[in-house]
């Protein structure tokens, strides 16, 4: 992807040249492109200039060291800012704050100290923050870190390590200070690991009132628009949406000079994917502070035959009502006539077949076998664990740890667990991605092998 911040817009005088620009700013990086703007009837230049870098850190320091430079005798002394997207008329100066400050992802285990230590060798930091739980005071694995100069920060995000995931964070002014340091799971929990799944979780469970929304019309598209006030990379918006199964496509649009205009455009090869994803991610704060915008758009498909309608109702419906986690109760919205398959649809929606349901072994069996499981974004429920879990025969209980993406399955037998194991790896159940993976016999607490992170 292009980075973003890696072109200057300067005023200048109307007697410097392309030529003395690119000499001028060249000493700085690796210079990909100088346009002065000039007048349509005169072609003569408006004493307006755009610098494109290679990267952003580049860009910054010719901006950090040019700003109020006079580059030639007589001339008055340029003003250099970061460039925004053609469609805005604000650029960044050096004094802006949104170009310093870094959105990180960290170990949950990371002290301040530590995030300081991790972030310095990219130039001299202000402050750190680590945002955490409100309540219990726990880390929630997201912290900003503030530096001196703008150079110092896209520096920082070009070399830091990937798992971080760094990006330019949004102001603070943009949300109330209050909220962005206490909200809950609806700004995002980090998930350790780098898997592209693992970037952010979203509320899978939380109870929308799906009765409110008219599956009759033919407003439900397999097309997204997605908006962004932040500048996003496509990779960013590719891993947010490839949360939800189903993705096919994902691109960001760019303007005839391959900035981002701040739009991507993402299509599902299922509409039930796309309506969900228009629910749960329309309004998400990505990276907090930045509400991203999504809906539908017309991809073109007929849908004015009965069949084509019945189709997109009855498959809008099932994701709605039964899939997502909701209630128990799979009746949580009454079907139209001619639907009523909705409300007997199963709880558990998979890309796998799984054999039919089967008895639990008694509680007090020994287990022969664990398998230790990883959930991604965010844990199923125990109900829907135990509905797939024990189709393979002899699970004889589900455990969940508290406060972690992960669990353990106990079996009575091996062969089934080895099944189970064998079946769902890596499958998708409601939406959660499962790493399944045999669990490592109980030890003696003074065998115990040091956790690996």
């Amino acid at each position: 992807t292009r980075p973003t911040s890696s072109r200057l817009f300067a005023v200048t005088s109307r007697s410097i040249t392309e030529d003395e620009l690119r000499d001028s700013f060249s000493v700085f990086g690796d210079v990909q492109g100088v346009w002065v703007v000039k007048d349509k009837q005169t072609k003569e230049s408006k004493g307006i200039a755009y610098v494109k870098f290679a990267k952003s850190s580049q860009a910054c320091l010719a901006m950090e060291e040019m700003h109020g430079k006079v580059l030639m005798d007589g001339t008055k002394p340029i003003k250099v800012f970061i460039a925004q997207s053609r469609s805005s008329n604000r650029h960044r100066d050096v004094e802006d704050e949104e170009l310093t400050r870094i959105f990180v992802m960290i170990p949950k285990t990371f002290t301040e100290e530590d995030l300081k230590d991790t972030f310095k060798e990219y130039g001299e930091i202000e402050y750190c923050v680590i945002i955490k739980n409100k309540s219990t005071g726990e880390s929630k694995g997201l912290g900003y870190v503030r530096y001196h100069k703008p150079s110092q920060a896209a520096h920082a995000i070009e070399n830091c390590d990937k798992t971080y995931r760094a990006i330019l964070a949004e102001p603070r002014t943009k949300t109330t200070v209050t909220e962005e340091y206490s909200g809950g799971m609806s700004r995002g929990e980090y998930m350790g690991g780098n898997d592209s799944m693992n970037q952010y979780a979203f509320p899978m469970a939380e109870p929308v009132n799906y009765q409110g929304m008219d599956y009759r019309s033919g407003d439900f598209t397999r097309c997204l628009m997605i908006s962004t006030r932040a500048a996003l990379s496509q990779e960013q918006i590719f891993s947010l949406f490839d949360l939800i199964p189903g993705m096919e496509y994902c691109e960001l649009q760019r303007d005839n000079y391959g900035m981002s205009k701040g739009h991507a455009l993402v299509r599902y090869n299922n509409l039930g994917s796309a309506v969900y994803a228009k629910e749960k991610l329309n309004g998400f704060e990505y990276p907090p502070g930045n509400r991203l915008a999504v809906n539908f758009v017309d991809d073109g498909e007929d849908r004015s035959s009965p069949v084509s309608r019945m189709a997109m109702q009855l498959v809008a419906a099932q994701m709605m009502s039964a899939v997502w986690n909701g209630p128990a109760t799979n009746q949580v919205m009454k079907p139209h006539q001619g639907y009523s398959a909705v409300s007997n649809m199963s709880r558990v929606q998979t890309d796998v077949n799984l054999p039919p349901l089967k008895k639990l072994a008694p509680p007090d069996s020994k287990s022969k076998e664990r398998l230790f499981v990883v959930f991604s974004p965010s844990p199923l429920p125990l109900d829907v664990l135990e509905d797939v879990f024990c189709r393979f025969g002899s699970l004889i209980e589900v455990h969940l740890v508290p406060g972690r993406k992960v669990g353990y399955m106990k079996y009575a037998d091996k062969q089934c667990a080895d099944e189970a194991m064998a079946v769902l790896h890596g499958r998708v159940v409601n939406g959660v991605k499962m790493k399944v993976m045999l669990a490592d016999p109980p030890r003696e607490e003074s065998h115990k092998r040091p956790r690996t992170t």
